[in-house]
């Protein structure tokens, strides 16, 4: 359990609550329920952990945990502060970033069969077989993060052999940090003068598609050209560089750790949608929908209602204040009783 203790239970636009962990929680302190909701999302990024709520209004906020050195020098003590997304957006970084980039050398590793290479200007450079992409960063003798390369002619060549260059992405992908990156802008696969008749635009942008629709956990990264494509691979590094260097306070590992775990609940929206679409008995006014669900809008559950109905998963029945609802199939059959 991340326990805390806080000054409120929401801090307000452009605010910050300072914020007390609370090490050893006692379940005999006598504590008043407040509010229960579900977590959605949990993320770590840099010292900050990211929550997103399963409600429709105040739902984004995120712990900002900070170590401080002690006046007289004994040691560091935490500091946490609770913010939500309007005090994250008052407080403008200016060209601050969430990762300091390693000050140390990278060690890049070219794979041997890469010919003419990307430069890693300050890094230290060796050649050999990669088991997977053509450039790889080294940290602690451990692989960290890997980057696929490929010129313009390159995937228009792979495309032709669309099943293994799938093979080839999916192992990339299986890599806990990796990219593709296309020294091509997206709008070059679209252009016949630079195809040449190699391929029909149309194909492509299906081929590019799927590519993305079949390998969601993969950066697919359109640099431009050769050299912007090689300054994002040397960005990239650096800054996975960066987060090995700064691990995460002990109070984001465990919540992540935690929250890792456990499995994914369904979002607000879907268990409207799954309401709507098999719970409620049939025909349902919007009133018994919204009944289900207390806490959100009239305006919002018949947002959902709409996108159904455009879906064509849900039907309109009757008219007026005695509308209804009734799931498609279900309507046209008694459209076809009565006749």
């Amino acid at each position: 359990m991340l326990a805390i203790r806080a000054k409120a239970i929401w801090p307000g636009p452009g605010q910050n609550i300072f914020c007390l962990r609370e090490h050893e929680f006692d379940p005999a302190e006598p504590l008043d329920l407040v509010e229960r909701v579900t977590v959605l999302s949990c993320v770590r990024v840099g010292r900050k952990l990211t929550v997103v709520l399963d409600r429709p209004q105040r739902k984004r906020c995120e712990f900002l945990t900070v170590q401080k050195t002690r006046r007289d020098g004994s040691g560091v003590y935490e500091q946490v502060f609770f913010r939500t997304e309007s005090g994250i957006r008052a407080h403008r970084s200016r060209t601050r970033v969430e990762l300091r980039t390693a000050a140390a050398a990278l060690t890049v590793v070219i794979d041997s069969a890469e010919r003419y290479p990307w430069r890693f200007p300050g890094a230290s450079v060796t050649r050999r077989r990669l088991p997977v992409g053509d450039y790889g960063l080294l940290i602690d003798d451990q692989l960290q993060a890997v980057v696929e390369r490929k010129s313009f002619d390159n995937l228009l060549g792979d495309v032709g052999a669309l099943q293994a260059l799938h093979h080839q992405l999916a192992d990339l992908a299986s890599f806990p940090i990796s990219a593709l990156v296309i020294e091509a802008e997206y709008r070059d696969f679209l252009d016949n003068s630079r195809l040449k008749g190699r391929w029909p635009a149309a194909h492509l942008t299906r081929v590019l598609g799927e590519l993305a629709a079949l390998h969601p956990r993969l950066p697919v990264i359109f640099a431009g050209n050769r050299k912007a494509a090689n300054t994002w691979a040397h960005q990239f590094f650096l800054a996975t560089a960066a987060r090995h260097e700064a691990p995460p306070p002990q109070l984001v590992l465990e919540a992540v750790a935690r929250y890792d775990a456990a499995p994914r609940p369904q979002g607000l929206d879907e268990r409207i949608r799954r309401a709507a679409l098999h719970e409620l008995s049939t025909p349902f006014s919007t009133a018994a929908l919204a009944e289900r669900f207390p806490d959100v809008s009239p305006a919002h559950i018949r947002r959902i209602i709409g996108q159904l109905r455009t879906e064509g998963r849900l039907a309109r029945v009757g008219s007026g204040r005695s509308a209804a609802w009734s799931r498609f199939g279900q309507a046209t059959d008694r459209a076809g009783e009565g006749s």
